[in-house]
Formats: C-alpha cells, sequence, structure tokens
C-alpha cells in the first residue's frame, strides 16, 4: 500500500484540487492496482477543508499544533500503521501529475526529491518571475526540497527518524536525516507538481515566504538591469 499526507491549515480553497489530482495519480496503470491511502492532516483548521476532504474518500486526522512538521509526522504515522511501504508528500495548494507516484516508484530509490512549477504567479510580476526562474533549477540532479513533492520508502523514513516537529524547514531537515542515514536519493524533476505563488503563505520560511523575498529583490535587480543598459 502506498501513503500519501497533505498537511492542511484551512486550505478550502485549493483542497479539492489538490486530492482529486491525487486521486487521479491513484488510478494510474503503472501501479497495477495497489491501494493508495490520502490522509489529510487537520491542523488547527477552522473552515470546511475537513468535509471537503471526508467528501471526497481521504482519510482525516485532527490536530491542534499549528506546526507543519507535526502535521505531516502525524500523517506519515497513519499511512505506516495501516501498511504503507511508500509515503508521498505534497501541499494542500499543490496539484500532482497523473503518473506522480508512478514515478516516484519508477525511481527506484529510497527516496525522491522533486521540483515544482507555479500555475498561477498572482500578483507577482514579470521582475519576481525572472528573478526565480533565473535561480530555479528544474531538471535532473537539482538540490531544491519541496514539501509538496516529496517521497521516501517506509524504512527510510523510519531510519532518519521521520519529520521533526517544526513550524518550516520540516521537509529540509528530514532530507538532510536521510542523507545522513545514507539513504539513495533521487533528485529529480520527473514527478512533476504545480503550486501556488499564493502571498498568504503557511510556513514562515517556507516556498512562499521565499517568493515574497524575491519580490522585495526585485526593485533592486529592475535597477541593475536599466544601469547595464545606460
Amino acid at each position: 500500500m502506498i501513503g500519501v499526507v497533505v498537511p492542511a491549515h484551512d486550505e478550502e480553497d485549493g483542497l479539492a484540487d489538490c486530492l482529486r489530482s491525487l486521486l487521479a495519480a491513484a488510478r494510474h496503470p503503472a501501479l497495477a492496482g495497489e491501494a493508495v491511502c490520502i490522509v489529510v492532516a487537520l491542523d488547527a483548521c477552522r473552515d470546511a477543508s475537513e468535509s471537503i476532504a471526508k467528501g471526497l474518500g481521504a482519510h482525516t486526522l485532527r490536530l491542534q499544533a499549528r506546526n507543519v512538521g507535526a502535521a505531516r509526522a502525524a500523517g506519515a504515522r497513519h499511512a505506516l500503521q495501516a501498511g504503507a511501504r511508500w509515503l508521498g508528500f505534497t501541499d494542500a495548494d499543490s496539484t500532482v501529475a497523473p503518473d506522480w507516484l508512478a514515478q516516484h516508484l519508477w525511481l527506484a530509490s529510497d527516496a525522491v526529491c522533486g521540483t515544482v512549477e507555479v500555475r498561477d504567479w498572482g500578483g507577482y510580476g514579470s521582475a519576481v518571475q525572472g528573478i526565480y526562474h533565473a535561480g530555479y533549477s528544474d531538471r535532473p540532479g537539482h538540490r531544491h526540497i519541496h514539501g509538496a513533492n516529496l517521497g521516501v520508502s517506509a524504512a527510510a523514513y523510519e531510519r532518519a527518524g521521520g519529520f521533526a516537529a517544526l513550524r518550516t524547514g520540516e521537509d529540509v531537515a528530514l532530507v538532510r536525516a536521510l542523507e545522513a542515514s545514507g539513504a539513495r536519493i533521487a533528485w529529480t524533476n520527473l514527478p512533476r507538481v504545480a503550486t501556488s505563488a499564493r502571498t498568504r503563505f503557511r510556513a514562515p520560511a517556507g516556498f512562499g515566504a521565499h517568493l515574497a523575498g524575491l519580490a522585495g529583490l526585485a526593485p533592486l535587480a529592475a535597477l541593475l538591469a536599466a544601469e547595464a543598459l545606460a
């Protein structure tokens, strides 16, 4: 059985699209009918996230940690107790490709670190997009770590000690622990995930915060470009 964990803190706006994409990935022919358990870890949710998750057949857990590391860890425990041999992790504001899980397993590694693409830049202009793409490597051998596109075998996850209860950077901490344990990690862009560029992000130093930081650099980048052309 395969487990997929989605942490959620008031994610009613994007959760349905996320779960529908996971349901499609769970039906991929390459999985040969293997069961997929989708777990939504509802962390201090006050909106309709729980009813959306249950309506789409996901397993749900409630906690009041306000901590994404604790939420991912709780979801992983649930999936492992149900017998999962592989754990996939994504975010509620993200959607996965139909072959996402199939690609994770095809790579035959202890863990998979995938890339993400931004599906809607929202209020971010072309300057921010340019800075982002200049510094991002969407190719094999990258060294990006995203909780929205992460996979790990049950055995490797347990050897590494699982997710720490961190409000941010829990994905990086897990990957570092996997590296220290000798896990074979595929740094790949094959399993595709699209994520949002929302400005009301959840993790204090996560992907959304990174984009907000780039927005702060945009005026300086524009000034330097103008000077270079002068």
